[in-house]
């Protein structure tokens, strides 16, 4: 059964993201926490030369201290491109930074323990964040200055992998685990309510809502990518490509998935694959020069991937257009699939992780003469 089409309208969007700051700030203090100091620290960015490309590169924070970008498909950077989320275990254990893009300026966002760096995410207006810290999860104003606790893994569950914020910032997606089964759970960022959308005999992994849609993708492991609708019906595999599955995402409008296809000869190339759900249809989009990870810009007309070629350990931009690759440096990192490089909204840089100089850092790099601007449209 189809999903019925989803539309959030502007004044509906904003309704809701001034409910949810209202919330943060009026919580009572038993879940509310103060802000951390409001630290912050001065610009560790280095610029220098690639050795393979001589294109400039950006190293934002320094490899003495760990630095994580958050998952892929997560809001890691604002619409306007001024700040950058993250986490940073320079004062010990993880925490969330925020970074002003243009100063390189650091401030600590969170105080707490355990936290999930591939779980952060800015709200769709960028006003607020979410996070997973242990079993609990919490939403907190971008400045930093109230966070408060929306919900918390019950007892006898663990949580999966993965977590999102849907287009319209209402809800979190992700799954909880125990035993040999696992749930699908939506919680409402504004009263802390949560449901399940399904269960599986295998563990659910990285929850994606689908823009302009009700339904949700997940994941089953790498050999598997499910969509099921948000009331629980039409749940189903997708049938994809032959071979083992990374790096899903949305296309922005919602209307394709593009993932990683990764054959099972390993002297077979991976490919970038577009996957159609009203049509079920998949469709190539380029083999590629062995990426372990990637990400599409906001039109989805120019990749960015990480190369698991150990000879040629670069990040690539590639043109769907043309099925062309453009090296643009190295990563040298020891895990290309934990390189996750992105573009920021505007297609304009292009921000990864490396731990090729100690600790793993933050690197980005201008694109602006190499792929055309992208319009961002308002929240």
């Amino acid at each position: 059964m189809a999903a019925s089409r989803k539309r959030v309208t502007r004044r509906a969007f904003l309704a809701v993201a001034a409910a949810a700051g209202r919330l943060i700030a009026q919580t009572p203090a038993r879940n509310a926490a103060p802000n951390p100091g409001s630290r912050t620290f001065p610009s560790d960015a280095k610029r220098f030369a690639d050795a393979a490309t001589e294109l400039v590169v950006f190293r934002l924070t320094d490899p003495s201290y760990g630095s994580f970008l958050p998952a892929n498909y997560s809001r890691a950077v604002t619409r306007n491109g001024a700040s950058l989320l993250f986490a940073c275990d320079r004062l010990g254990p993880l925490q969330a930074f925020r970074m002003d893009l243009k100063t390189g300026e650091m401030q600590q966002l969170t105080e707490t323990d355990e936290l999930d760096p591939e779980s952060l995410t800015f709200t769709p207006d960028n006003r607020a964040f979410c996070y997973f810290a242990g079993r609990t999860l919490r939403m907190a104003l971008a400045s930093g200055l109230r966070d408060r606790e929306i919900y918390t893994v019950p007892e006898g569950w663990t949580r999966c992998a993965g977590m999102s914020v849907g287009a319209d910032g209402t809800h979190a997606t992700f799954a909880e685990r125990s035993g040999d089964r696992s749930r699908l759970r939506m919680v409402s960022l504004a009263q802390g309510s949560a449901r399940t959308v399904i269960e599986q005999p295998f563990a659910i992994e990285h929850p994606q809502p689908r823009p302009n849609r009700a339904q949700t993708l997940y994941r089953q492991g790498d050999t598997g990518l499910w969509l099921v609708n948000s009331d629980g019906r039409d749940n189903r595999q997708l049938k994809l490509a032959p071979g083992r599955v990374a790096d899903p995402k949305w296309a922005d409008d919602g209307r394709t998935l593009q993932y990683l296809n990764l054959p099972n000869e390993p002297k077979e190339l991976h490919a970038i694959r577009d996957f159609t759900p009203d049509t079920s249809t998949d469709k190539l989009v380029a083999k590629t020069s062995q990426f372990a990870s990637f990400s599409a810009n906001h039109d989805t007309s120019v990749f960015v991937g990480a190369s698991a070629n150990s000879a040629s350990p670069d990040v690539l931009l590639l043109l769907r257009v043309t099925r062309r690759e453009l090296t643009i440096c190295e990563h040298r990192a020891t895990r290309p699939e934990a390189v996750c490089p992105i573009f920021s909204p505007d297609s304009q840089r292009v921000y990864f992780q490396s731990d090729r100089e100690g600790k793993s850092a933050i690197y980005s790099m201008h694109v602006e003469r190499l792929v055309e601007r992208t319009e961002v449209s308002a929240a």
